[in-house]
């Protein structure tokens, strides 16, 4: 089984975002809306002026869902402060067969960012980080809104080590697995086996 190691506040405040990000995307999905989230730095420019001051999303996600239903994006810093909303994220990606939203999400997800994307077209969310899809959630799927805490933790188990054997792995091949309903893990098979094994098995 996996370790029960004691989180720093730090680390608590993360996750506390992180499952805000997908409580507020859920909602937005639900009614066919779209948004983006880039938690970290990202280069942009503001499409409207910046009058709402920064604050702690986690504090007021009504806010920060008004905020995301703008054209653009909503730009959030690692302690859970809105830095900037409504701004054109600098796209040097494409995501293949999607829109305009999609390759500004996965231009943002370099280094440590964390992207939260919400399609308006099929009502999921996606979550990307180095450049890669590592979730998606179906926000049509029944009482998905409760699988929110274990799906934050199954994020975590996988997070970067998952990314690392994406596109570098010759011994397994990348996959989507369901752990959850309504939720997709993507990686590789071996890694993923072992989050499972660990994390949800026996």
């Amino acid at each position: 089984m996996a370790s029960n190691k004691i989180k720093t506040k730090e680390e608590r405040d993360y996750t506390a975002l992180q499952e805000v990000l997908i409580q507020v995307g859920l909602r937005i999905a639900k009614r066919g809306e779209g948004a983006l989230f880039v938690v970290g730095n990202a280069e942009y420019k503001p499409l409207v002026e910046q009058n709402v001051p920064p604050f702690k999303v986690t504090k007021n996600p009504k806010l920060l869902e008004s905020l995301a239903l703008m054209d653009g994006a909503v730009i959030i810093n690692e302690s859970s402060m809105m830095v900037a909303y409504g701004v054109r994220i600098k796209s040097t990606k494409v995501f293949k067969n999607f829109g305009t939203r999609h390759s500004a999400g996965i231009s943002a997800a370099k280094g440590d960012n964390l992207v939260v994307l919400i399609s308006e077209e099929d009502k999921k969310i996606r979550i990307l980080r180095r450049g890669k899809m590592v979730m998606q959630i179906d926000a049509l799927q029944k009482d998905v809104e409760k699988t929110v805490p274990q799906t934050v933790r199954a994020l975590e188990s996988v997070g970067a080590g998952t990314i690392g054997m994406i596109g570098t792995s010759i011994l397994a091949p990348t996959l989507g697995l369901s752990l959850l309903p309504g939720v997709v893990l993507f990686g590789s098979a071996y890694y993923l086996t072992r989050v499972i094994s660990n994390r949800f098995g026996k």
